[in-house]
């Protein structure tokens, strides 16, 4: 394939990018799976500086402008699957979603059928060959256990205008989380940068050679032993919401991989609702865009789920205080 016939994306690798790979930086920046850009470097679709570059590994040292010819989008392969969805907002351009927890955004690894992808192009066809191969239509992600709002693309138009507000910082995302303990201060904000864990490599920890990471927070109610906070997510790295409130000691409860059985220390008329809980007690709540057709700042927000509502009152004995 010519480069000619390809979509024409213009980077720059930042400061904290130096001596990162360029596959690795260039998958973070893309929102596209590093096997994909691996191809795409080797195919002579990048360069770095104004020269080709087509070694995936080859180290960058901050500032350098990329430029990558993105081929056009190859069918997903993927077929369609009967599924519930819950709609909260469609149109020409984009769909939003209410994603319920334990459910995949899109095929993977161990997970090549029974995705909200799968239920997507059910009830969305013309999503198909939107974005990225393997997942149509996907601009962003929530992890598996995570519910809540989700934005699709339906076009090509759509999808390159809102990866690139989300790649900006211009997109608002607010999350609600029940952690453990009672922050102090009540409210506050987390900068520290977050990186790849040295050996549990499907981690992500903070650490100072990471990329740069920024969460407020602001805690809605406190009673026996856990906390709902508001979370107001200013960058968007892999698993951030969940690593900095682990880092101040107020890990999410349910979490599998960054909680802590903090259950343990509580009465024990209140044990048994979190040490059953069955995922990370978050929810991406509220999201703000422009819309990349009409120009005009929308806002949608996906209702805090049954599980979580029920978590609080079965704790605390109170009402859900949102």
């Amino acid at each position: 394939m010519s480069p000619a016939s390809g979509d024409l994306r213009r980077l720059t690798a930042g400061a904290e990018h130096a001596g990162e790979r360029l596959d690795r930086v260039l998958s973070d920046l893309l929102e596209t799976p590093r096997n994909q850009v691996q191809r795409w470097i080797r195919d002579g679709l990048v360069t770095v500086g104004g020269r080709t570059q087509t070694k995936p590994s080859a180290p960058l040292a901050g500032g350098e402008h990329i430029e990558v010819t993105v081929p056009p989008p190859a069918p997903s392969g993927i077929e369609p699957e009967a599924g519930a969805l819950s709609v909260l907002y469609e149109d020409e351009a984009l769909v939003v979603v209410d994603k319920p927890p334990d459910l995949t955004v899109h095929p993977g690894a161990g997970r090549p059928t029974g995705t909200l992808v799968h239920r997507l192009l059910a009830r969305f066809p013309d999503i198909e060959g939107v974005g990225g191969p393997g997942r149509p239509g996907i601009v962003h992600r929530l992890d598996k256990g995570t519910s809540g709002v989700l934005v699709i693309a339906r076009t090509q138009t759509a999808y390159r205008a809102l990866q690139a507000a989300f790649s900006g910082r211009e997109v608002d995302k607010q999350y609600l989380a029940i952690v453990y303990g009672a922050p102090d201060p009540a409210d506050g904000t987390i900068d520290t940068p977050i990186g790849r864990h040295p050996e549990r490599r499907k981690q992500m920890t903070v650490r100072a050679d990471g990329r740069s990471a920024l969460t407020h927070f602001h805690t809605v109610a406190a009673a026996r032993g856990i906390a709902l906070l508001e979370i107001d997510l200013a960058t968007g790295r892999t698993h951030q919401i969940r690593v900095h409130l682990k880092s101040i000691h107020h890990p999410i409860v349910g979490d599998p991989v960054y909680g802590e059985a903090r259950w343990k220390a509580l009465e024990a008329t209140v044990r048994r609702p979190l040490v059953r809980f069955p995922r990370p007690a978050l929810h991406a709540w509220r999201i703000g865009f422009t819309h990349p057709v009409s120009g005009q700042r929308v806002h949608f927000e996906a209702p805090p789920p049954e599980d979580l509502c029920r978590l609080w009152q079965e704790v605390t004995g109170g009402v859900w205080p949102l």
